[in-house]
């Protein structure tokens, strides 16, 4: 039996036993009236209602009735047509968004969630575990930042890549996402170089214990502090504290909104037609970034931010890998199987045996510095620039 034609039996009973009480002069009609919980017009039009037709003068008359409320036969038609031709595999909550948003569907997402259900388009959720209180956000954007990297399937027909992410504590916003081959030191500094151009220096940043970020001398033990990698030295020259994450709970914020971007991004990319990294990552920037912060973010406790300018400061001579080598006999440095030649220079006729350090910057180039002086930049082959420069002018 259904739930409002059981409720339906249920009133006639308990107004027959009232309205008998109130004949018999036991309630007063406002008594009455309170007890079946409506207003005393009512009882006395129920009371009519039934004198005249008995207990069928009581029933509900929206009964039988189609809800002027519920979606028409063609539109639900329409709805699981699209779910199994071209979302199959998304959420109710992925899927409605793009019906409200592309497909003009007026109704509630409850609605859509139900009939997937009802249709077995869609299983239902796993109740959820026991409650488990999650750590209080930052007061305010730049306080910490989570940087982290997911591999997997992102793009039909490549092989798996990983998402380099980095995002706001405070409002979970992501401020960076691009696709890498490899998460590594160069995608780290990608990430950092695109978040602190834009918004400044965070107060900190909080990671896993990967080989790029930390030395950690026992598998699972703790970093090695004394040992900076080079993403440890380029955060500690920017004065930006470097956290260390020693559990998946504690990088629990991040966890999350991988898993909500695996099984949307991916459907996102394939509807967009996206096939390459290059078009995914401007997919990301100018498209499925604003959207994303504008769905899930949150806003913060504060107002305000923590983010600190940086005007002046080349970050691109910071966020690069810098090694010590010694200048060999030819002058020349030896460096990522290049060798470097330093060309003629007004400090000192030659460098050789001397101690410097070479920088490698994001875009493949290179550059020779011996304490703050430049001596030579390079391109990705190892070329002088200046060289290239003057045989330009000259041509």
């Amino acid at each position: 039996m259904r739930r409002t034609a059981a409720h339906q039996g249920v009133r006639m009973i308990k107004f027959s036993s009232i309205l008998s009480r109130y004949e018999a002069a036991e309630f007063s009609l406002a008594e009455a009236a309170e007890l079946l919980g409506i207003g005393e017009r009512t009882f006395r039009r129920w009371r009519v209602r039934f004198e005249d037709e008995g207990e069928a003068g009581l029933l509900d008359r929206r009964l039988g009735k189609a809800s002027g409320k519920r979606v028409p036969q063609d539109r639900s038609d329409e709805v699981e047509a699209l779910y199994r031709r071209r979302y199959a595999g998304f959420t109710a909550k992925h899927f409605h968004e793009h019906l409200v948003k592309d497909h003009l569907f007026g109704w509630g997402y409850t609605w859509t969630k139900t009939f997937l259900h009802s249709r077995g388009l869609l299983e239902k959720a796993e109740r959820r575990g026991a409650h488990r209180r999650k750590r209080e956000r930052r007061p305010l954007p730049g306080m910490m930042l989570h940087q982290d990297a997911s591999t997997h399937l992102w793009l039909s027909g490549q092989p798996a890549l990983d998402l380099v992410v980095t995002m706001d504590d405070a409002t979970s916003a992501i401020l960076s996402a691009f696709l890498a081959p490899e998460e590594g030191t160069a995608s780290t500094f990608r990430g950092l170089a695109e978040v602190f151009g834009q918004h400044g220096l965070p107060l900190s940043i909080y990671t896993d214990r990967g080989s790029h970020y930390f030395h950690t001398p026992e598998a699972g033990g703790k970093v090695d502090r004394t040992r900076p990698t080079q993403v440890g030295r380029a955060l500690e020259h920017l004065g930006v504290e470097h956290i260390a994450a020693y559990s998946p709970q504690a990088r629990g914020r991040s966890e999350r909104v991988f898993h909500t971007l695996q099984d949307r991004l991916v459907k996102e990319f394939a509807l967009a037609g996206i096939a390459t990294a290059a078009a995914a990552d401007l997919f990301l920037r100018d498209v499925y970034i604003p959207a994303h912060n504008a769905l899930f973010s949150e806003q913060p406790s504060q107002e305000g931010s923590a983010f600190v300018a940086i005007p002046g400061v080349d970050l691109r001579e910071i966020l690069c890998v810098q090694e010590e080598r010694q200048v060999g006999n030819d002058n020349c440095v030896s460096f990522n199987r290049l060798k470097l030649q330093i060309p003629e220079s007004p400090l000192r006729a030659h460098f050789v045996k001397a101690t410097v350090k070479v920088r490698h910057y994001q875009d493949g180039g290179y550059a020779i510095f011996h304490g703050q002086r430049c001596l030579g930049r390079y391109d990705k082959k190892g070329a002088i620039e200046e060289t290239k420069q003057k045989a330009k002018k000259a041509a």
